[in-house]
């Protein structure tokens, strides 16, 4: 129980952060784009309440840390209404992949931070080891964030990335597959593909940590 209680304390500024950053990322960009209606449901915010989705963010990130691996889950979905875009398809574009970017930004800020704890940070802190896996898990839940949503299949961000580049009857054909989802997502999660998937990103984000860590030891 312990234990349990300590992966939760770690993993839960990261995980809210994340998921709440994602969503105001989609719903600013929409608003950039012309269509306000995030905006005007409240949803072009920091809020984690505004984003709050029972399974997405209680029930999910709970079994994930009781079965002693991350804290994944999701937020509420911004609605989007790209009738009201002024650019259609770089509303689309830009929309989707806006969530997953800021992803990828709270990644580097938080090797970043890591990276100035473990290199200008005596370890003898009283909160060193606290912060340190609090930054870790903020990489790891982010990293995986992001490259989860980049996946190009529907109902996924990285879909709606490919389907704004495509002709109108390619896209319908392309999100019909959004039928399969529920067993893509099946095979994703019980086998070892989203492992392979992940494994570059996470090889990266370390590369990264380490860039920093290197940088920040010769000042």
């Amino acid at each position: 129980m312990e234990e349990f209680i300590y992966r939760i304390a770690i993993s839960l500024p990261g995980f809210l952060l994340a998921i709440v950053c994602h969503e105001a990322a989609h719903a600013w960009m929409a608003y950039r784009f012309g269509d306000p209606t995030a905006k005007y449901l409240g949803r072009l915010s920091l809020n984690p309440v505004v984003h709050y989705d029972l399974v997405g963010t209680v029930i999910f990130p709970l079994i994930g840390a009781m079965m002693g691996g991350a804290m994944f889950g999701w937020a509420k979905p911004v609605p989007v209404d790209s009738r009201r875009f002024k650019n259609v398809r770089a509303g689309v574009f830009w929309v989707s992949f806006a969530g997953p970017l800021a992803n990828i930004i709270l990644t580097v800020l938080s090797s970043i931070l890591l990276a100035v704890l473990l290199t200008k940070v005596a370890p003898d802190f009283a909160y060193y080891k606290i912060f340190s896996d609090m930054l870790q898990q903020s990489i790891y839940i982010n990293v995986l964030l992001a490259v989860f949503n980049l996946i190009p299949f529907p109902p996924f961000d990285g879909s709606k990335m490919v389907s704004s580049l495509l002709d109108y009857n390619q896209a319908r054909k392309y999100e019909e597959l959004q039928r399969y989802s529920f067993v893509f997502i099946f095979i994703l999660i019980l086998t070892p593909v989203l492992g392979y998937i992940m494994a570059p990103a996470f090889w990266m984000s370390n590369v990264l940590m380490n860039f920093f860590i290197h940088l920040l030891a010769s000042f």
